[in-house]
């Protein structure tokens, strides 16, 4: 059989590869993203060739200005990605060769797929990461207008989902404006990992070419190149880095989404989505449903899982490069595409979103949420807090039967439980003063609470 022309590795082969595997080992349905960064790389690998003489400066021209009409092709739609060809990788050279001639045959010397595709998607993730940052920061643009607005708005905190103690809205929701600022730091983390230039490893064992890996670096705007070339072509650390990295996002996000569809719930009616960030029912008029939220919360299995394939894809792999880690684009794409859309639709539904001040201040005047503080009352006048503890504890009980909040107890029957009760206790009980009164550093007191928003956009700001 003759040899298939098409394919660049054909030469060892007698006979043409059987059409199931070429469509099982074609990767160019799901690579071609990786267009731009192919083309980029193969650009700073072709200038490296002709400094070091590897090639002549001729060719370097004709080579460059092939690839960027390519590019620029690509971007227009000019030129359409070959659904047979085997990778972007092959299809770009094939594309090359066939519009300069034999000048685009020389563009691969020195170098292997394998350290070619490790440049790719380390090229591809550092950009990924980049607009995601992005994005976060948009997210805490948010987060600290929603926290500005609501310093004094008090609402239910919680615990075990029951009724704990008061906090403000903006304490609340600036919660996630720390998860936030972690999974901002955390992307910063995995630029550093993936900012390591692995062109120059070749297949597993280098070149013989005198490459200036250093040279290619500079150009493409890697801080370092690899150290080892086995490790090199084979390392994906910073592929599953990126995906834990976006599973937390998706996690901190879900854990939102959460509370914003147990908020936006008949049952606590605490915030109002914008018309335009909810559904629909097909049956039911009256619905008005959070399907942004759910979908966040859904989606963030996915994410879950391509985080999972990709540890078991790398678990028992041995070095260098193999076949299986062609398997590991699909599970970052999906997860990169994944965030950035939840991102995109969850900003401006909390921007957006109606925070019902009276609705959460009715919620937290009840469940004896002040409890604690009424405790921290005698506990001030010189009672161990175990004995104050059982104090209220048993005046809880006494409002349970009859019925009645903290609030609505006679001075009388305070002083019945315990002689250290005065007139005071009515304003130490008060929700403003319980919030107020815990004026200590991450506390919900609007002073702490502004205190950290200050703090909060001091560690933005050097993003």
């Amino acid at each position: 059989m003759p040899a298939d022309s098409n394919k660049l590795w054909q030469g060892r082969f007698a006979g043409t590869s059987a059409k199931e595997v070429d469509v099982f080992n074609s990767s160019i349905s799901f690579d071609h993203v990786l267009f731009e960064e192919d083309i980029t790389g193969s650009i700073a690998h072709a200038n490296m060739l002709g400094q070091q003489k590897i090639i002549s400066e001729e060719d370097v021209h004709s080579i460059v200005n092939g690839l960027q009409g390519i590019l620029k092709d690509l971007k227009s739609g000019e030129l359409a990605f070959d659904p047979d060809a085997e990778d972007i990788h092959m299809f770009t050279e094939s594309v090359l060769t066939e519009r300069i001639g034999d000048a685009g045959k020389k563009l691969h010397t020195g170098r292997s797929r394998n350290d070619q595709v490790a440049l790719d998607l380390r090229l591809y993730v550092k950009k990924k990461i980049i607009g995601i940052k992005e994005q976060l920061l948009q997210f805490e643009e948010v987060v600290i207008s929603q926290a500005e607005k609501h310093l004094h708005t008090i609402m239910p905190g919680y615990t075990h989902l029951q009724i704990a103690q008061p906090v403000s809205f903006a304490h609340h929701i600036l919660a996630y404006g720390q998860m936030i600022l972690r999974d901002i730091n955390r992307l910063e983390e995995v630029m550093d990992h993936t900012d390591v230039m692995p062109l120059g490893n070749g297949a597993l064992a280098g070149t013989t070419y005198p490459f200036d890996r250093q040279y290619v670096a500079d150009q493409l705007g890697f801080s370092e190149v690899s150290a080892n070339s086995l490790d090199g072509v084979s390392d994906r650390d910073f592929v599953i880095d990126t995906t834990y990295a976006l599973s937390m996002i998706m996690m901190h996000l879900s854990r939102l989404s959460e509370e914003i569809i147990l908020w936006s719930s008949q049952e606590f009616r605490f915030v109002e989505l914008n018309d335009a960030f909810a559904t629909g029912s097909s049956i039911m008029p009256q619905k008005k449903n959070p399907d942004v939220a759910e979908l966040v919360r859904g989606k963030t299995g996915r994410v879950y899982g391509n985080l999972q394939t990709l540890l078991t894809m790398m678990k028992g792999l041995p070095l260098a490069y193999n076949k299986d880690m062609q398997e590991d684009k699909e599970a970052l794409f999906d997860s990169i595409s994944t965030v950035t859309l939840a991102l995109s639709a969850m900003i401006p539904m909390i921007d957006t979103m109606n925070v019902k001040k009276e609705r959460m201040r009715e919620a937290a005047s009840k469940g004896f949420i002040n409890a604690t503080d009424c405790a921290d009352y005698l506990t001030k006048k010189g009672l161990p807090f175990r004995e104050a503890y059982g104090v209220i504890g048993g005046l809880v009980k006494y409002c349970i039967e009859k019925d009645l909040t903290l609030e609505d107890v006679s001075l009388e029957k305070y002083q019945s439980l315990n002689a250290l009760f005065e007139e005071d206790i009515f304003e130490a009980i008060k929700l403003e003063t319980c919030v107020g009164k815990r004026n200590i550093e991450g506390g919900p007191a609007p002073e702490a609470v502004a205190k950290q928003l200050r703090q909060l956009k001091r560690k933005l700001s050097r993003f």
